[in-house]
Parts: structure tokens; C-alpha cells; sequence
């Protein structure tokens, strides 16, 4: 077996390259789901279709992954308003879809990234960042029901292959190094939480389930009383934006390919097949005030989106006054905290990220991401006591992660705490295997142990 640059870490402080290899190992977590062989009515088409995963077991994906998900976009949105006029309008298309039965939950997560997505039992989540670029009740119905539109045609339960439901990324972390010849140890790394945890379970949608969806989605809410013109101006809007800001769009993008073929489709079916509904109130006023907290701290919210697409670029001192104005205009907003103490352990400043971090516990004390990025601060200090503390914190509030059990057992190691660190390196293995980098890891750890 060939040897890691781990293999050295805990026989000294580690060093900049060390921390790098180590963390950038914990990027990601592969979860094996089981998959049931058989024939099953399509609830749309009503035709037999061969499906590799059972209506139960895209309930289980539900309830496994998306507290995970909605963790890694910084928590669901705490703002009752808001989240109960979402649900309203996702439950009133839910009903009227073709599988109504299913645990629909509808939310809002504090993302600024510019997208919504669903997992295969139906719970949906939209972001901050699209809530506040549309503009009426109807855009919002035609997002939902698009979602929705996923659900019923069970296009995830498609996707499936025998046997393995997907490799899911679970509230990794990846490392971005920032140069500076004034910088040493640590002082040049930053932590990164994926936007989109479960890329590998959410995404690459078909333009055929896209085109399906679509038309699944102007049924359903034309049939719960909506405008269908919400669905084209919903499309027309976002291919505007893809001009002006086309980084706030990639993952909308990946996620749900965007194309003129599918405005021109949902343009002429809104003035065809629904017509005699375009004379319908497109709910602008009520959508505006339910709302009205989140327009309230757009502009918080277009600075953050700046300063990420800056983080992206490695280029953050500028990405740190994005989020300094941001936290200026909303002081206590938790994405903003996480954000900056990001932009300050890249520069190295590890105890000013400190200090973000202990006020995003603060706001939100049983959020999982502020608790897991401050056990990785920790450990970027050399205190893997106080490191392991915030994991296993984490661990209580958010269970199945792998990668904070493979990290709690770095923490234990690096306490010289052997045997604890191998029952972690060797849970990590029943739950995530030797294929990822930190699984070859562990195993070559408890190897070498023996």
C-alpha cells in the first residue's frame, strides 16, 4: 500500500501541507443506499416502469440527506411568515399533483446562491438569493411546482443504477489555499462548505426531466389557481440574469440546465393549452408582503453573493469587505458570519475567524455548520481537545456525517489518544469504505497499529 502524506502528521505539529492534505481528504463521504429491482406504475404516464428505488426509500434519502443539505446552505430560514406562505403555496400544487400523498415539506434555506431543488420524497427548499429576484406569488407557484414536477415523474428514482443510490457529499469541506509571502503555518488555508452538499443526489438533471418538469410544473399550479405566465416569467428572468451576474447562476444551472428551448415552450403553452388562465391576479402584493423581511436585507444579501463570487476568485481581502458591509447592514446574520470568518482564516487570521464563528453560534446555537467550521478552526490552532468537542457537538445535532467522524478521529489522534481515534477511523470505514482518500487513511492507520 502506498503511503499518504498523512502517515507523518501526528508524529509532529503539523504543517501547512500536512493540514491541506488532511482536510482536503475529508471533502467528501460516500453513502451507499440499497436499491429494490421491479416494475412500478409511473404516476404520471400510468405505464409500468422499471424502478430501482422503492416510494419508501426515497422517503429514507429525504430524511437521511436534507438536514444535511439545508446545513451546508446555512440553515433553514427562522422566519415564520415567510416559511408558512412557501409551505401554502407549495402545499396548495402538491395537492393538486399526481402524487399528493407523498411528505411534501416546502422551506427556505439562507442560502444567496440562486437556485431550489428537491429530494425524491418532496422535501424542497428554495434560497434566500432566488426569494428575493422574483416578484410575485406566480413565479414563486411555477418554482415550486416545477420541483414538485421532479417528485411526481420520480426522475431521482430513475437515475438510480443497481444496487447504489449516489456518492453524497456530506457537509464537506474543501480547502482553498491563499497566497502571501507574510503568511505561515495555517495561516493560508480556508474552509469552504460545498453549496451544494448533495450535488451528486440533486443534480444533472436530463433536459428531458427538465422539459417534463415543466410542464408538470404549469399543470399543477394552473390547476391550484395560478397564473401560468408565472412559469414564463419566472424562465425570463433567470435567463436575464445569466448575463449579468452568471456566477450567482452555476449552480441553478447545473442543477437545472437552462435553455431558450424551454422559455419558448413554456411561453407558448401559458398562451395555448392555458390561455383562459392569464387573466389571473399573479399575486404580486401578497408576494411582496410575506416577503418583506427578506427584500428588507437584499441588498445584505447581493454584497454577500459578491463577496463569494470573490472567494471563489482566491481574492479575499475584497471578498472581506463585502462582508464587512454586509454585516454592517444586518450585524447578527448568520450566513454573513460564516461567510467573513472564512475570508479571515484565508488570510490567517484564525482568531478573528474565531470570534465570527462564536457569534454564528450564538444566533443559531444548533446550526451544525458554524459548530463543525469552528471544530476544524481548532484543529487548524493545534487545540484538538476543543476541536473534538465542537465534532462531537455536531455529531449530536446532524448524525451520519462520515467526515466528522473520520475528523473526530484525527482529533484523538493528535490527543495521542490512540484508541479512541481507531474506533472512529474504524466507524468511518463501515459508513463511507476505503475508496475515498481519508478511508485509505484510516484503514492504513488501523494497519498500522495492529
Amino acid at each position: 500500500m502506498g503511503r499518504h502524506p498523512g502517515h507523518r502528521i501526528f508524529q509532529r505539529r503539523m504543517t501547512r501541507r500536512d493540514f491541506l492534505w488532511l482536510m482536503s481528504a475529508s471533502t467528501a463521504g460516500a453513502v451507499v443506499l440499497p436499491a429494490l429491482k421491479g416494475c412500478a406504475v409511473d404516476p404520471v404516464t400510468g405505464q409500468q416502469r422499471l424502478m430501482l428505488m422503492s416510494e419508501q426509500e426515497e422517503i429514507a434519502v429525504d430524511r437521511q440527506h436534507s438536514p444535511h443539505q439545508f446545513s451546508n446552505d446555512y440553515g433553514l430560514l427562522r422566519d415564520n411568515r415567510v416559511n408558512n406562505y412557501v409551505t401554502q403555496v407549495g402545499q396548495s400544487v402538491a395537492q393538486v399533483s399526481h402524487r399528493p400523498h407523498m411528505p411534501y415539506s416546502f422551506n427556505v434555506v439562507n442560502a444567496n446562491y440562486i437556485n431550489a431543488y428537491t429530494f425524491p420524497g418532496g422535501t424542497m427548499a428554495c434560497t434566500r438569493g432566488i426569494m428575493v429576484e422574483m416578484e410575485d406569488e406566480a413565479a414563486l407557484a411555477a418554482l415550486l411546482g416545477h420541483e414538485t414536477g421532479h417528485v411526481n415523474a420520480r426522475h431521482t428514482a430513475r437515475r438510480q443504477t443497481t444496487g447504489i443510490v449516489a456518492a453524497v457529499v456530506l457537509g464537506g469541506v474543501g480547502i482553498a489555499a491563499a497566497q502571501s509571502d507574510r503568511l505561515s503555518g495555517y495561516s493560508n488555508l480556508i474552509y469552504a462548505v460545498t453549496a451544494v452538499g448533495a450535488t451528486a443526489l440533486l443534480a444533472h438533471y436530463s433536459r428531458e426531466n427538465e422539459r417534463e418538469a415543466d410542464a408538470l410544473g404549469l399543470e399543477y399550479m394552473s390547476s391550484a389557481g395560478q397564473n401560468p405566465q408565472g412559469m414564463v416569467d419566472l424562465m425570463d428572468m433567470l435567463r436575464g440574469m445569466s448575463d449579468r451576474q452568471p456566477n450567482a447562476l452555476e449552480t441553478m444551472f447545473s442543477t437545472h440546465p437552462m435553455s431558450q428551448e424551454r422559455f419558448d415552450t413554456a411561453q407558448r403553452e401559458a398562451r395555448s393549452r392555458y390561455s383562459a388562465d392569464l387573466n389571473r391576479n399573479v399575486g404580486r402584493e401578497r408576494y411582496m408582503d410575506n416577503i418583506a423581511s427578506l427584500r428588507r436585507i437584499k441588498p445584505a444579501i447581493k454584497e454577500q453573493q459578491a463577496g463569494e463570487a470573490r472567494m471563489a476568485r482566491e481574492q479575499y481581502p475584497q471578498a472581506e469587505r463585502h462582508f464587512a458591509t454586509a454585516l454592517r447592514q444586518v450585524p447578527d446574520d448568520y450566513p454573513g458570519l460564516l461567510l467573513m470568518s472564512k475570508a479571515k482564516t484565508a488570510q490567517g487570521q484564525h482568531r478573528e475567524a474565531e470570534r465570527y464563528l462564536q457569534q454564528a453560534r450564538r444566533v443559531y446555537p444548533d446550526e451544525g455548520q458554524a459548530i463543525h467550521l469552528s471544530g476544524i478552526n481548532q484543529l487548524a490552532q493545534n487545540r484538538p481537545d476543543v476541536a473534538l468537542s465542537h465534532f462531537q457537538r455536531y455529531e449530536r445535532i446532524l448524525p451520519g456525517n462520515p467526515n466528522t467522524v473520520f475528523l473526530q478521529g484525527v482529533a484523538h489522534e493528535n490527543m495521542q489518544n490512540r484508541q479512541a481515534a481507531a474506533q472512529q477511523y474504524q466507524r468511518y470505514i463501515q459508513m463511507a469504505g476505503t475508496q475515498t482518500q481519508q478511508g485509505r487513511y484510516a484503514a492504513e492507520r488501523l494497519q498500522s497499529w495492529r
